[in-house]
C-alpha cells in the first residue's frame, strides 16, 4: 500500500514538469521567450503576472521534489530502487507514446527538446555538486 501511494505521489509531483517538457506545454511569445502554461493562455496575463505564476510553480515543483524526498529516504534501499526503475519505465514509455503521435518532423523537434533538457539538467546536477563541493570547503 505505502509503495503504491508513493508512486502515485511522485506521479502526481511529476506532472507539472511534463506539462513544461511537451512541446507546445508553453508558448513563445514574439521575443523569443516563454510565457505561461496553455491553462494560462487565455488568461492575457501581464508579463509581471507571467513571472509571479512561472515563480510559483517553481516553488511547488520544488516543494514536491523535497516532500517527495523526505519520504523516500524512509524507503529501504530495495524498494526505492524499485520503484525508482518502476517510474523510469513508466517515464519512458509515455514519451515512446507521446513521440509516436507526431509527425517525422515533430518527432525531430520533440527529440531535440528531450536532448537540451537533459543537457540543462545535467549542468543543473554538475552545478549543485559544485556548489556543494564548495560549500563544504568553507
Amino acid at each position: 500500500m505505502m509503495r503504491k501511494s508513493l508512486v502515485a505521489l511522485l506521479f502526481t509531483a511529476a506532472l507539472p514538469t511534463l506539462a513544461f517538457a511537451m512541446p507546445g506545454g508553453m508558448h513563445d511569445d514574439h521575443h523569443g521567450g516563454k510565457k505561461a502554461p496553455h491553462m494560462f493562455h487565455q488568461l492575457d496575463l501581464s508579463k509581471e503576472q507571467q513571472r509571479e505564476m512561472h515563480k510559483l510553480m517553481g516553488e511547488q515543483m520544488k516543494q514536491r521534489h523535497e516532500i517527495t524526498q523526505r519520504y523516500l529516504a524512509k524507503l529501504p534501499d530495495a524498494e526505492r530502487k524499485a520503484m525508482q526503475d518502476e517510474l523510469k519505465a513508466s517515464h519512458d514509455k509515455t514519451r515512446q507514446s507521446m513521440r509516436a503521435l507526431l509527425k517525422p518532423e515533430q518527432q525531430k523537434a520533440f527529440d531535440e527538446g528531450l536532448k537540451k533538457m537533459e543537457e540543462k539538467r545535467a549542468e543543473r546536477a554538475e552545478f549543485r555538486q559544485w556548489k556543494t563541493e564548495r560549500d563544504q570547503q568553507n
